[in-house]
């Protein structure tokens, strides 16, 4: 049987995080490997185990039974115990094991169920071009969630009728139950499963949403894409995720873009970066270019004797950055184009060129390999 690893390994934190520090882990990581980003194999796997472990962390009840029992099953060990002997709560058997505790050394408390909660983020990734990204845009998307049930305004009852007090807990949520073990009589409380710890009982369902209070619908957002956004980026829309429940807040949004690749520049953080061809006559005499950016054509004056691979700064001709410090800068660099078809008089121009600079020329390869020869020979250049 294999071992799971350590929770706090999974997300990176030590067992001192805050539930700031585990949640800001468990975004990083899940962006990361979330299957729609990260086509890798196991990064599906990987996911899942970033978000069981987060699941366990960032409740502090579960948090509390991992920090004292591992992966371990705390119900083993306990002569006469069986895990169908209890119900557990959907979750590891940690449920059953905290009402034994609980009956031993007293203290302890069971969440209730009828508190508010936070409802659940969402993620949505959106594909934009590289001028898209640069500038920034809005626009209007569609996501999938859960909503109030117009019908029963999230009640779950049927219109005209209301949830009654459940006749098995009378309303406290809990029923308990005797068990006989070798350390005495003990009393196990469990969340009622007639009314799922609520306290509450729907009769008559509501028709639309079956009793759940919610339905799916497609929600159309509008979203205002800052400039400068960069690809793997993310945008958080608070209060768009699903809804809280019994009153507690919605959960937020999380949109990660994907930036499409151009085809002339490349970017990096706020720079961009490009390269332009020069012939040979450009380069050795000068000449002034005039180079795309994203603001639109630019002159480039090129001096005389420009070398192949000499890069130019274009100042502010870059990307917005998206904290809104400013432009980056273009990088422009130049490569010299050796023609490849000559007709017969550009080859002769050429050879009478080479030979009214030949001796300068010559010279300078002579210095070259001189230099190459003493570097071997170990001598100093």
């Amino acid at each position: 049987m294999m071992t799971k690893r350590d929770y706090y390994e999974i997300l990176g934190v030590s067992k001192n995080a805050t539930k700031d520090e585990i949640k800001k882990a468990y975004r990083k990581l899940s962006k990361q490997y979330h299957p729609d980003v990260n086509k890798e194999p196991g990064a599906e796997e990987k996911f899942k185990e970033i978000k069981e472990a987060y699941e366990v962390l960032s409740d502090d009840q579960k948090r509390a039974h991992y920090d004292q029992f591992g992966h371990a099953d705390p119900n083993q060990g306990f002569g006469g115990f069986r895990s169908d002997d209890f119900d557990f709560g959907g979750f590891s058997g940690f449920g059953g094991f905290e009402d034994i505790f609980t009956s031993f050394f007293g203290g302890g408390r069971r969440r209730d169920p009828n508190a508010p909660r936070a409802g659940a983020d969402l993620q949505y990734t959106m594909t934009l071009t590289f001028e898209e990204a640069a500038f920034g845009k809005e626009t209007d998307i569609e996501i999938p969630r859960e909503e109030t049930c117009d019908t029963c305004h999230g009640s779950g009852a049927k219109p005209g009728t209301k949830k009654e007090t459940c006749a098995h807990c009378h309303g406290t949520g809990q029923i308990s139950v005797e068990q006989v073990t070798p350390f005495g009589r003990i009393v196990n409380r469990r969340a009622c499963h007639y009314c799922g710890g609520t306290g509450q009982f729907i009769k008559e369902k509501c028709t639309t949403c079956g009793g759940k209070g919610r339905v799916k619908k497609r929600k159309k957002i509008h979203v205002k894409i800052p400039a400068g956004i960069d690809d793997g980026q993310q945008l958080r829309v608070a209060g768009q995720g699903e809804p809280g429940v019994n009153g507690g807040p919605s959960g937020d949004l999380y949109i990660v873009f994907h930036v499409e690749p151009h085809e002339f520049f490349e970017r990096d953080g706020d720079d961009i970066y490009c390269e332009m061809p020069l012939t040979f006559a450009q380069a050795a005499l000068g000449d002034e270019l005039e180079v795309p950016t994203l603001h639109g054509k630019v002159k480039l004056k090129i001096p005389a004797g420009t070398q192949t691979g000499t890069k130019f700064r274009l100042k502010g001709k870059g990307v917005p950055n998206v904290r809104g410090y400013g432009n980056g800068d273009q990088h422009v660099i130049v490569r010299v184009v050796t023609p490849t078809k000559l007709t017969e008089k550009q080859k002769q121009l050429l050879r009478e060129f080479d030979q009214l600079g030949g001796h300068q020329m010559h010279q300078t390869q002579d210095s070259f390999f001189e230099k190459v020869k003493k570097a071997f020979k170990g001598e100093h250049l």
